[in-house]
């Protein structure tokens, strides 16, 4: 995305809570969905398995608006689900770094993988991404969040403000635990998820009730986005 949209949104973006879900049609989804509920089958009928939420790839992959030549780290990425998706939308000049914490998973992640050259699988440290200051565009965490620890947490944060560019993002799917019918344990109350990322320096501009399931997902933008003219970056 470029600086000038990226401010767009840092301006425009809303915390929402609850989005409305598409009836079936075709339409074009306006920017900003409503957080109106036209049908509560939306809210009461929650898929409680791992992975419901990938069944809204699309909304996803629209309120992350990936462009060709982004960067991104797939952070956490397991079977490499996400990462194919966002190699297909960075496009052959982008770049899709993707982490995992031992070299088992890295190994599988490259032979899954194979087939698309802009995708760089890597060993990841636990405690920090691992990769150049200011190399990604935008780092997501898809129920991986839950698994880092928790006494560091905040300086995880930081590392992750080293990470990205400036004007980069950090998008969180995590389940979320007051309203999840299973594994409670597996997930993060935003309450924390917002308290954490605020005490490490981001701001959420975004978040969003995925329907049917029981997951959200935040966006978040570093603290200092927002005094950029007070404050130029170095």
């Amino acid at each position: 995305m470029s600086s000038k949209g990226i401010l767009w949104v840092a301006v425009t973006a809303i915390l929402v809570l609850i989005a409305a879900a598409a009836k079936g049609e075709e339409a074009p989804r306006p920017l900003i969905q409503s957080s109106r509920v036209p049908d509560p089958s939306i809210l009461l009928q929650r898929d409680g398995s791992g992975y419901a939420y990938r069944a809204h790839v699309d909304f996803i992959l629209q309120r992350l608006d990936i462009q060709p030549r982004d960067r991104i780290l797939d952070l956490g990425a397991g079977d490499g689900w996400w990462t194919a998706h966002f190699a297909e939308k960075v496009g052959p000049e982008g770049i899709v770094y993707t982490a995992e914490v031992t070299q088992e998973l890295v190994d599988q992640l490259k032979q899954r993988l194979h087939d698309h050259p802009n995708v760089k699988p890597y060993l990841c440290p636990r405690d920090r991404p691992g990769l150049p200051e200011r190399s990604v565009d935008l780092v997501f965490l898809s129920q991986v969040y839950h698994h880092l620890d928790g006494k560091t947490r905040i300086d995880y944060w930081r590392e992750l403000a080293k990470t990205v560019t400036p004007l980069g993002r950090v998008a969180v799917i995590e389940t979320y635990p007051q309203i999840a019918l299973r594994g409670k344990d597996h997930g993060t109350p935003l309450s924390t998820l917002v308290r954490e990322a605020e005490e490490g320096g981001w701001v959420p501009v975004e978040v969003w009730f995925i329907p049917r399931t029981q997951h959200y997902l935040a966006i978040f933008m570093q603290q200092r986005v927002f005094f950029a003219e007070r404050a130029p970056e170095q």
